[in-house]
């Protein structure tokens, strides 16, 4: 039997939802990366920061689960926020320890 690769991660949302999360084909990964560095800028003011994961979170739910990417405040609804960072990693395919370490050697 084939093992599963170790980037796949089933989440389930709040509601009982499960999802698969993989890295983001490259397409969807651009934009998620843009919207991602945007932190580094807002990392005193939690509300900012907090809006900036839940763009990232749809973005990734463009692949994941396109009808749930339509609305922010029905995704708000579904999530927590360890499932929020869940997802930021699966979506980058970084874990979130190393993620600052690769804007950095991008220059963000």
């Amino acid at each position: 039997m084939a093992e599963k690769p170790s980037n796949i991660k089933k989440l389930t949302l709040v509601d009982g939802t499960e999802i698969t999360a993989r890295p983001l084909k490259l397409s969807l990964l651009r934009p998620f990366m843009v919207k991602f560095a945007e932190l580094a800028a807002v990392t005193d003011d939690n509300d900012k920061s907090m809006d900036i994961l839940l763009d990232c979170v749809q973005i990734a739910m463009k692949q994941y689960k396109p009808e749930l990417s339509e609305s922010k405040e029905q995704l708000e609804e579904l999530l927590d926020l360890p499932t929020v960072y869940e997802i930021v990693d699966a979506a980058s395919g970084i874990p979130n320890a190393d993620a600052g370490a690769v804007l950095s050697s991008l220059g963000k």
